[in-house]
């Protein structure tokens, strides 16, 4: 498994200072809220990402799509366990659409690359789609059909049903907000933006809002 040397380092301190910080995102998940997981590589940058979508109440990095029951980052970084790097979105779908999700979704990853995401490699850094329910997948596989069209090449990207979702541990929770430097030198140095820009073009990002990246 291999990952991106500035990452290591923006670990480092961030497992240091974790206990200045507190857990997951504040924001309240209304009562009618529901939730969708997706997996992009980095979920520090799926988190951020999805944090600028209006419509969106809460983001959690965390692991899915493996069998082994609460993994840690090195577990699932070192590789065999069968989970992806992912966030689970709770959104208001009164105000976004689950298919708004997708849109923000797909141009904001390279769904070509088979391998992983950016500089990250390996099978914890793919992109998949969880669906939480029959109407998710529906719409997933739609989207995803739509987009190999649209790019006249095959997705990578994996749809399947959603099983269990482990939140990552309390360092890696808005990242971008409490490490905004490193945060920013490591995507830059990742590779990412560059490689959605020039996937997407004026399409890149679709659906966010004052990306910070």
């Amino acid at each position: 498994m291999r990952f991106h040397a500035s990452r290591i380092g923006a670990l480092a301190l961030a497992a240091a200072m974790v206990s200045a910080f507190g857990g997951f995102s504040s924001r309240p998940a209304l009562a009618a809220s529901e939730k969708a997981i997706f997996a992009g590589g980095c979920f520090w940058c799926v988190e951020s990402d999805f944090d600028r979508v209006p419509g969106v109440l809460k983001t959690i990095s965390g692991y899915t799509g493996g069998s082994l029951k609460n993994p840690t980052y090195h577990q699932v970084s070192a590789g065999g366990t069968g989970h992806y790097e992912s966030v689970e979105v709770t959104f208001d779908p009164s105000k976004v659409s689950y298919e708004q999700l997708l849109t923000a979704f797909w141009h904001s990853v390279d769904p070509v690359d088979a391998g992983g995401q950016f500089c990250d490699r390996g099978a914890s850094y793919r992109t998949a789609i969880f669906a939480e329910n029959d109407e998710q997948l529906k719409e997933a596989e739609a989207s995803k059909k739509a987009i190999e069209n649209e790019l006249k090449q095959p997705v990578a990207t994996t749809i399947t049903k959603a099983g269990a979702f482990y939140p990552a541990e309390d360092y890696h929770q808005d990242y971008y907000e409490k490490n905004p430097l490193r945060y920013k030198y490591y995507r830059w140095n990742c590779g990412r933006d560059q490689r959605i820009k020039e996937l997407w073009g004026d399409k890149a990002h679709l659906g966010l809002q004052n990306h910070g990246s």
